[in-house]
């Protein structure tokens, strides 16, 4: 097998990846929250959802996980969960005032750190960045047909 003649190019993105997500999780600590907070918050205000299942299933983690996270969160009082009326099983979760503002100023650290990012690129390759990384993606996710 031949020497690789550069970095590899998953090394260079693992390496990449790490550091923007490490800044990334300083920045919104900075602003008084952390990445699963920041998800939770974003998804309750962008999305319509039913319950504690469909929340987990859109922030991407498990339902315990995001029973932690959502006590952590009501005790802060940032969320308030209340039964279904037609199904006491479920839980529905709402923002309260300090979750909104809290959200506010996530956001605007989110967007601080997403213009540091794009310092020094124009928005043609910004375009062109994603499109590479969405091609890395589907390279991994697409299985390989023998």
């Amino acid at each position: 097998m031949p020497r690789p003649t550069g970095t590899p190019v998953g090394l260079a993105l693992a390496r990449t990846a790490k550091t923007v997500s490490r800044a990334f999780d300083e920045t919104l600590a900075a602003a008084g929250g952390s990445l699963p907070v920041w998800l939770i918050l974003l998804t309750l205000k962008t999305r319509e959802l039913g319950n504690q299942r469909e929340l987990a299933k859109a922030v991407g983690i498990e339902g315990a996980t995001l029973t932690h996270h959502l006590n952590a969160m009501e005790s802060n009082g940032l969320v308030t969960r209340r039964r279904d009326p037609s199904n006491r099983r479920v839980h529905q979760v709402e923002l309260t005032d300090d979750g909104e503002s809290l959200f506010r100023q996530l956001a605007g650290a989110a967007t601080a750190h997403d213009q540091r990012l794009r310092t020094g690129f124009s928005d043609a390759e910004i375009d062109t960045l994603v499109s590479l990384l969405e091609r890395l993606q589907r390279n991994i996710t697409t299985p390989i047909v023998p």
